[in-house]
């Protein structure tokens, strides 16, 4: 049986280190950190994202700014926040909540948000660096499994690593950071052939596919590391991951729970995205 990886426990050591390096910097350098959410529109999921957001900016001593618009807003009023944002001294991340109605660009938007202040590290500045391994920030997710990963105390060097996803905010990312420690790395994705096949080489597997219970106990190697990114609902409507739990508990080594895996680190490591923004735009090492 695998050892569960307790997103809840490792997400709350995050945030500890944060808020103490936060007090330590607020005392000896009087830096205030704040961060502003921006949403569109009344998506209720966008609204729990947003509030829990604001809790962990509580938790951890940061100033939290949230802009709350009409779903009527236009592209441009939008575009124009982001501008006054970029320019705000008080802020020092800026996140916009996806997803935007469907009359606003959301490349427009994520283009607009200065690199600096962009702590979802979604700009295509900020990619590209994720890309030659000179990075500020990581994509939320990414860097949480990372953080997850590390905590199992399993070496990613020289380990098969496998990605099930290839979106820009998941998939593509994962698996530069897999490889920038040293992991060997395999990204699949819907038209892949022998998916079983290769899932069963993985010593590391990161599933973000967004398919209720999809990998399957077969398709997984004894004793592997399993991280399910996943958010899904079954077929009575309770929340599980892209991994069917209960059949790849009985052979990974260790796995992460849906709820109580991922999803807590994601926030965690905005948070100390938020913090790394705040220490470069101080010029504090």
């Amino acid at each position: 049986m695998a050892q569960i990886i307790d997103g809840k426990a490792v997400s709350s050591s995050v945030k500890e280190e944060v808020a103490a390096e936060a007090a330590r910097l607020k005392e000896e350098k009087g830096l205030k950190i704040g961060l502003a959410v921006v949403i569109v529109g009344d998506d209720p999921a966008s609204r729990v994202y947003v509030n829990n957001k604001k809790k962990a900016c509580e938790a951890v001593g940061f100033q939290s700014f949230e802009y709350a618009l009409d779903a009527s807003t236009t592209q441009e009023q939008l575009l124009d926040l982001v501008q006054v944002l970029n320019r705000d001294d008080r802020v020092n991340g800026i996140l916009v909540q996806l997803p935007l109605p469907k009359h606003i660009d959301e490349k427009a938007v994520i283009d607009a948000i200065s690199p600096d202040k962009d702590v979802d590290a979604f700009h295509p500045v900020n990619v590209g660096k994720i890309m030659i391994g000179e990075y500020s920030f990581l994509p939320c997710t990414p860097a949480g499994v990372m953080r997850l990963i590390e905590s199992t105390g399993v070496d990613i060097t020289g380990k098969n690593c496998v990605v099930i996803g290839r979106s820009n905010i998941v998939g593509k990312p994962q698996a530069m950071l897999l490889l920038q420690k040293n992991g060997t790395v395999t990204i699949c994705h819907s038209k892949t052939k022998n998916l079983k096949e290769i899932c069963l080489n993985a010593d590391i597997l990161v599933v973000a596919i967004g398919r209720a219970k999809f990998v399957t106990g077969d398709m997984i190697k004894e004793g592997a590391v399993v991280i399910d990114v996943g958010m899904d609902r079954d077929e009575n409507g309770k929340l599980c991951g892209d991994v069917d739990f209960e059949s790849a508990e009985k052979k990974a080594g260790y796995i992460t729970p849906v709820p109580g895996g991922v999803g807590p680190m994601t926030i965690a490591m905005l948070m100390k995205n938020t913090l790394t923004a705040a220490k470069q735009q101080a010029g504090i090492e």
